[in-house]
């Protein structure tokens, strides 16, 4: 079963998350079927990305969507991860042309270097004319080499949206997307003494404790991270530290579309769209590229949909 694990480390102001998500994670690759499977560099990076949506919602708690997206100039032209607020997350991704034989986040997204990473938070409640917070990060590193990892170009965003020090660690195969997260929390008080530009005693014993934690957690390798569960993680890793290890959420694969929603989007077509498609085709079809789900709307669909309230006829009651 999925988890995400939370837990403090017990004298130093660093946190940690460790997911591990399974069943979900098959389900997102079973309604893609046999036709529509991904080729497995993106198999893979799309799990990746699912792993570090969950984990960012998890530090976060935001009452919303956390919408992670890679645009990509590559043959991965979109690939989006998206976690609700209660841990339920759907991914997808849309592949045009060849992906060549184990390529990395470079040769997926980013082969002329236009690719982009955005982060989107979309409030739950939010107000008429509120727009979601979206932050944009390139993939390139600060000497403006082409980043390699998923977790690098997260790393880089969450010290810029956060200041913040981050270790990210994330693997996913056909089976498990598994994520681990290292972060140095803020510390009221700490900072530069007088002005000037030396960190007091304090501040260096921080940077350290975390730096040993980081440390300890880059020794983790990808073969463990998939398959060892989340205790003997944390053992193998910090058996040394001091933990206090929180009771596991369980995320889960689910999926927020509905025929209402559906219904929605084409009356923003606009009649003489959705007419014409009846015409064509004799019914309109739309496929949901995160679950899969097909919702079709004939003749009478299309025209209820445009038709006010009040103008159409009532419902018949039923005989008794």
């Amino acid at each position: 079963m999925s988890e995400l694990t939370k837990f403090l480390f017990e004298g130093l102001p660093v946190r940690g998350m460790l997911v591990r998500l399974t069943d979900g994670w098959r389900e997102v690759l079973r309604r893609r079927g046999s036709t529509g499977a991904y080729p497995p560099e993106v198999r893979r990076l799309l799990g990746e990305m699912v792993a570090a949506g969950t984990l960012m919602q998890g530090n976060i708690k935001f009452n919303g969507a956390l919408v992670l997206q890679l645009h990509g100039d590559g043959p991965v032209k979109l690939a989006v991860a998206e976690v609700q607020a209660d841990q339920r997350f759907r991914a997808t991704a849309k592949v045009v042309g060849e992906v060549p034989a184990g390529a990395q986040l470079e040769g997926l997204v980013n082969v002329h270097g236009q690719g982009r990473c955005a982060i989107t938070l979309d409030p739950q409640d939010r107000q008429p004319g509120q727009q979601p917070y979206q932050g944009v990060v390139s993939l390139h590193g600060d000497l403006r080499e082409p980043l390699q990892l998923l977790s690098q170009v997260l790393e880089h965003y969450m010290l810029q949206s956060e200041q913040l020090d981050t270790r990210l660690i994330l693997a996913a195969d056909d089976e498990v997307a598994a994520g681990l997260l290292i972060q140095r929390l803020p510390v009221e008080g700490s900072g530069n003494l007088e002005g000037q530009g030396r960190r007091n005693e304090d501040d260096i014993g921080i940077s350290e404790g975390f730096n040993r934690i980081a440390m300890l957690a880059a020794t983790l390798t990808r073969e463990e991270l998939l398959s060892l569960a989340p205790d003997r993680i944390l053992h193998r890793l910090f058996w040394e530290e001091t933990l206090r290890v929180f009771e596991p959420e369980r995320p889960r694969f689910a999926c927020t579309c509905s025929r209402e929603r559906v219904q929605g989007m084409l009356r923003g077509l606009g009649r003489e769209e959705s007419d014409g498609l009846i015409a064509e085709r004799g019914l309109v079809e739309v496929g949901c590229e995160f679950c899969g789900v097909q919702y079709r709307f004939d003749a009478v669909d299309v025209g209820e949909m445009f038709t006010p309230p009040s103008d159409q006829p009532p419902v018949p009651r039923s005989v008794q």
